[in-house]
């Protein structure tokens, strides 16, 4: 019977990690391992790229390159996660229970967007956290067209200013006239804690976040939380409330709720705790890869991001340390020193940044041109051919 390694997740970090697993397989010549993909949908999302219009097709198929490599799809959504008998339990998309067994297990189920008690939050606020949440949101901006000419219908509020808020802020001035007219007066705010503008995304980065905000008009208003959302606007903390239909919530992201199955530390986003071969501390058949894995990325206190620059890193030493635990190889210890930021700024440009300290490196046009590369090729999944797709999948190649 063949030992099963079972990757629960088809994001960046599950499909990189079948992946790498299904070449260490094929460089050692051996068949006696069944890899299986467990999943809501054999396609890969493209999450970073949900800010943008046209969502419905932010996806890449995977069908044909889990056959070109010899990974068994099953499509369900996992549930449940029982250390002691190795057995991941799921539904398929009919709801009819079943069940998987495992003799290594890649835990990359992600994560998601963080939705806090917040009065109205769930009845009225958008977000881009999935690819049906951000349709919804595109649906709704397309219907706006149809609404009477007022405050409330021009403005877009954004709660946070962080990565995924500042991109989808200043997208949204472009996708707001599109749908309602050039020569509309429209409105774009971002609510965001921080004291400053831009203070999540450092020094670095902030003047281009400045500069291209006042380009192209978005309002901040800082030091500020929302304490409620209605069918009119929001409700600042301080009592002031701004008249919008539109609210996009964009704060904080959580790792998959299946991390609080298992026995293991986790960290205050819900991230396994996991040694440099990216095992689960304390687990032994467990290994974690993208967002679920607190991961070490060097040896002067760095940790890995919620984001696909590590999680496909992650993935590739993932699947191949749950491959070579099975084959009684030497794993491969993942670091990733290299870190960078490439910041999408709507029609002023971007910003791209190397180093955890954010070091300005190209601005506008320049970074645009890297960002539109990095988000239209570089992310997405190499082709249904074995062999380029499995070169592509070791865990040796930088990651930058």
């Amino acid at each position: 019977m063949k030992q099963q390694l079972l990757v629960i997740g088809a994001g960046f970090g599950g499909l990189w990690s079948a992946l790498s697993a299904a070449r260490l397989l094929d460089m050692h010549s051996r068949n006696d391992v069944e890899i299986t993909l467990l999943a809501p949908q054999a396609e890969l999302r493209i999450r970073p790229r949900f800010y943008e219009p046209d969502v419905h097709s932010m996806f890449a198929p995977l069908t044909e390159l889990f056959e070109a490599v010899g990974v068994r799809f099953v499509k369900g959504t996992a549930e449940s996660i029982d250390e002691q008998s190795r057995k991941v339990g799921y539904r398929d998309e009919t709801g009819r229970a079943g069940e998987l067994s495992y003799d290594r297990l890649v835990l990359a189920s992600g994560s998601q967007l963080s939705r806090p008690p917040v009065p109205g939050l769930k009845e009225y606020a958008f977000d881009v956290d999935q690819i049906e949440s951000a349709a919804h949101l595109e649906s709704h901006l397309m219907s706006l067209r149809n609404q009477p000419a007022n405050r409330a219908r021009n403005t877009v509020v954004i709660a946070g200013g962080g990565f995924t808020g500042i991109e989808t802020a200043t997208e949204m001035p472009a996708r707001l006239r599109a749908v309602l007219g050039e020569d509309q007066d429209v409105r774009v705010i971002i609510v965001d804690r921080g004291e400053r503008i831009g203070a999540v995304m450092g020094d670095g980065i902030r003047p281009s976040i400045i500069e291209a905000s006042d380009s192209l008009g978005i309002e901040w208003i800082t030091g500020a939380t929302v304490s409620a959302v209605d069918a009119n606007g929001v409700t600042l903390a301080d009592g002031r409330h701004i008249e919008s239909h539109t609210v996009i919530w964009t704060v904080g992201f959580r790792a998959s709720a299946l991390t609080e199955q298992l026995t293991a530390q986790r960290d205050g986003q819900g991230r396994l705790h996991v040694d440099g071969n990216l095992k689960v501390r304390g687990l032994q058949n467990v290994f974690a890869a993208g967002d679920v894995a607190y991961a070490a990325t060097d040896d002067i206190g760095n940790f890995a991001a919620m984001s696909c620059q590590h999680a496909i890193s992650l993935g590739r030493h993932a699947g191949n340390n749950a491959a070579a635990d099975l084959l009684g190889v030497a794993p491969t210890q993942y670091r990733q020193p290299k870190y960078v930021t490439c910041l999408d700024l709507g029609a002023w440009g971007a910003v791209y940044t190397e180093g955890w300290d954010r070091q300005l490196k190209l601005v506008k046009a320049e970074a645009k041109e890297l960002k539109t590369q990095i988000n239209t090729v570089w992310i997405y999944p190499p082709a249904a051919d074995r062999r380029s797709a499995l070169a592509a999948a070791d865990p040796l190649i930088p990651v930058a």
